[in-house]
């Protein structure tokens, strides 16, 4: 993932009264703090901050913010919202370095749906999981984990198990094999053609995996 460089003045003055005003005069209030340094409290260009906002995996991007001549590795945290116009109010960002290992929420894109058996033969894919949290290193957070549909059946239950995770990426929950989604019978079930071709279909499969096991 893409690093972003943004620029940011430091706030000289805090509290709920200069945060109102700097948002009057088209700034957005936030702070830099983590990794055993002192806080920072910034603001941003609150239109730039707009459309970085809406981005997809925003929590998951890696920002270089300059202030006064000095870089600062950071993760968007938290972004606090006006409760009407949705608009950001303000923003935590958690310094990282490279040596260290983040908790972030990274995006499961399924992939090969037209080669799904299971969805060929009327199945739902039923996605529990359209986010799955893993522990990354901070200097390469990827922005997807690709889940291979191809040849699985109606039925068939997908575990985190069986999604390969980029390199130094693991699951925050490690107590139990969790789901991140299913290939779930159609509404009234299959008919009696669909059900003969998908037992005729996990036959195979257990044919060529009792073969794989042979050699």
């Amino acid at each position: 993932m893409d690093t972003i460089d943004i620029k940011a003045e430091a706030r000289s003055q805090v509290g709920k009264g200069a945060a109102r005003a700097a948002r009057r005069a088209g700034l957005l209030p936030a702070i830099i703090y983590g990794n055993k340094q002192p806080a920072i409290p910034i603001t941003l260009d609150a239109n730039k901050w707009r459309q970085l906002m809406h981005k997809p995996g925003i929590f998951s991007q890696l920002m270089n913010i300059e202030v006064a001549d000095e870089r600062h590795f950071v993760l968007p945290r938290d972004i606090q919202q006006h409760p009407v116009s949705e608009e950001a109010e303000h923003v935590d960002f958690l310094r990282v370095t490279e040596n260290a290992t983040v908790a972030v929420g990274i995006s499961v894109e399924f992939i090969n749906e037209d080669k799904c058996t299971g969805l060929k033969l009327g199945g739902v894919l039923n996605v529990v999981r359209s986010q799955v949290e893993l522990n990354c290193p901070a200097i390469s957070i990827p922005e997807k984990i690709s889940v291979d549909l191809e040849g699985l059946n109606v039925g068939h239950t997908i575990h985190i198990s069986a999604i390969k995770l980029p390199e130094g990426c693991t699951p925050t929950i490690t107590d139990r094999d969790f789901t991140v989604a299913t290939i779930a019978a159609p509404r009234g079930g299959l008919g009696e053609t669909e059900e003969e071709e998908t037992e005729t279909t996990d036959e195979v499969a257990e044919d060529n995996k009792d073969e794989k096991n042979d050699n």
